[in-house]
């Protein structure tokens, strides 16, 4: 699994080499390893900078409601909202922590007033501007 989370793209016989198995016997690891769900998907690692969306932030938010229907608006609202890219229900001092790309400050800001800020229940907004990111393991 280490080598396919560091690549994979590889075939399965550069992937059979590496592990030290034949590759047949790799074959099958890994359409078990799909199939009940331990590899979820393969995906491309995108530059967010190369994209236009080099300004990153974590945004914490809080809620004034703790119901079910403010969680599910919320989270209704930012699977639309463009710039999340990440969103968490954590537990904690704040209901939602946001992975937000955007092409600079001036495009978080709309994002802050005209999507955050516009959302019903939200009543607190923390966000923490990335300056680097010395380790992530996502995007390896």
């Amino acid at each position: 699994m280490r080598e396919l989370i560091r690549d994979g793209r590889l075939s399965n016989v550069q992937l059979a080499q590496r592990v030290g198995l034949s590759a047949s016997a790799c074959l099958r690891r890994v359409q078990e390893l799909e199939r009940s769900g331990v590899i979820r998907g393969y995906r491309a690692v995108l530059n967010a900078e190369c994209m236009g969306r080099g300004f990153i932030a974590y945004v914490m938010v809080g809620l004034s409601l703790h119901t079910k229907a403010a969680q599910e608006g919320f989270e209704r609202a930012m699977a639309g909202a463009r710039d999340v890219v990440e969103c968490h229900n954590v537990a904690g001092a704040f209901e939602y922590l946001l992975r937000v790309e955007s092409a600079d400050l001036s495009s978080y800001k709309r994002f802050h007033t005209e999507v955050l800020g516009t959302q019903a229940h939200v009543n607190a907004i923390t966000s923490y501007v990335v300056m680097g990111s010395p380790k992530d393991e996502r995007a390896a």
